[in-house]
């Protein structure tokens, strides 16, 4: 059970191996898992439910593992979402060579600095950074400590 944003929330997970020999579409299926979410928000409560397969044997990731890798796949999503729409990576017409990887290196770089800024949203920070471009010389002057 987690509290947050104004919501209580309880997640609960359930894990099989039974249904792998039907998935033939999915080869390297090691499990299917049903996840269901109850969120109370004020008085008013609702239920989801989140079907999915993993390559994962049970073993590798016991329920409460990959119920926590389902909680951390939206980590990753806030980064694409964040280079897709805020830093355009969709739009770039770059599609040859290394250069697309680096240019998502780029972006994870440029995100992680943003992010220094303190500016709340990356979205804030760039347009922090386009009103004030010395704050993006200043950023690129600070010295990064590993334990940030």
């Amino acid at each position: 059970m987690s509290k947050g944003h104004g919501r209580i929330e309880r997640r609960t997970i359930t894990t099989t191996t039974w249904l792998n020999e039907y998935l033939t579409r999915w080869p390297g299926v090691q499990q299917v898992f049903r996840l269901e979410r109850t969120r109370r928000v004020g008085g008013k409560a609702t239920v989801e439910m989140v079907y999915g397969i993993s390559s994962l044997s049970p073993v590798a990731a016991p329920p409460d593992a990959l119920l926590g890798y389902t909680r951390t796949h939206w980590g990753i999503e806030s980064l694409h979402h964040i280079r897709d729409v805020t830093l355009g990576e969709d739009r770039c017409r770059v599609r040859r060579g290394a250069a697309p990887r680096v240019l998502a290196s780029l972006r994870n770089v440029a995100v992680y600095l943003l992010r220094r800024l303190g500016a709340g949203t990356i979205a804030a920070a760039v347009r922090t950074i386009v009103a004030t471009p010395e704050r993006a010389l200043a950023a690129l002057n600070q010295p990064v400590s590993i334990s940030e």
